[in-house]
């Protein structure tokens, strides 16, 4: 056993293998892509230089050293004038306006001063826009305040009897009559329209009894749109083109649904 375990000792040291990326001096071989090193030379002499950040400045200067070196800049975002600065016309819509935005922001993603650039002239123009809108719409409220008040007696005496409520009461005695005037074109072809126009003249009586506190006063105000409403109806009805007409649909039909127009109006309008 000693005996074996001397010739193994004795037997020469084979040189130690590196991989590929050392550094190769004094006579190494190469085999197969393996390096080998004498003996002399064991002990790897890999070198590798990294430095992280270099292009910002080494440690903790590199964040304060950051540049847009790689990233687009907007050529235009110096520019005051937010419709040339964005591509626009004057009279370009919101959804054009807003296309041009998105377009540009994510174009020029990254840079700060660019994207900064883009959102204020969004602003500006959308802010423009909105006090135009309501300076409009103060000018039309003027307009016809001034209209009114130049108006004759007898017309701003008409006026008094009128008054606009709120759009939720709009709508729902709209729905509430447009129900009716469905009701009575469904059942047109069996019976006429005399139970619908009785129920829709009692709902306008409702309605105006809750605005004059007088039953006496809202009975006769609803029953006079009634009639007056079924005779404009008698006079227009004649003139509607008969290929305009279903054939099921009669002239009390066709009367009945100016009727509810009117009667819709009065209970809504009327004070």
């Amino acid at each position: 056993m000693q005996a074996m375990a001397a010739a193994f000792l004795a037997r020469p040291s084979l040189p130690r293998p590196l991989r590929i990326g050392c550094r190769v001096t004094d006579g190494a071989l190469v085999r197969g892509g393996i390096v080998a090193l004498p003996p002399r030379l064991w002990g790897p002499r890999c070198s590798m230089s990294l430095s992280i950040g270099a292009g910002a400045g080494a440690g903790a200067g590199g964040d304060r050293g950051f540049s847009y070196e790689h990233v687009p800049v907007f050529p235009r975002y110096r520019m005051r004038d937010p419709y040339k600065l964005l591509g626009i016309y004057h009279y370009a819509s919101e959804e054009e306006i807003r296309g041009a935005r998105n377009f540009l922001i994510q174009q020029y993603a990254g840079h700060e001063p660019s994207e900064e650039a883009i959102e204020g002239a969004y602003e500006k123009i959308i802010m423009k826009s909105y006090q135009q809108r309501r300076k409009t719409k103060i000018n039309l409220k003027t307009k016809l305040k001034r209209r009114v008040e130049d108006s004759p007696s007898w017309f701003k005496a008409l006026l008094g009897y009128f008054e606009v409520p709120s759009m939720d009461i709009i709508s729902r005695r709209l729905f509430f009559f447009a129900f009716i005037a469905g009701w009575s074109m469904a059942t047109s072809a069996e019976n006429g329209p005399a139970f619908q126009l009785a129920i829709s003249l009692f709902s306008c009586i409702y309605f105006l009894n809750d605005k004059m506190k007088n039953l006496l006063r809202a009975s006769t105000t609803g029953f006079g749109v009634l009639v007056g409403g079924w005779i404009i109806g008698s006079l227009l009805v004649p003139l509607i083109p008969t290929f305009l007409i279903p054939p099921t649909w009669s002239l009390e039909l066709l009367t009945s649904l100016v009727a509810y127009v009117f009667l819709f109006l009065g209970c809504t309008f009327l004070k």
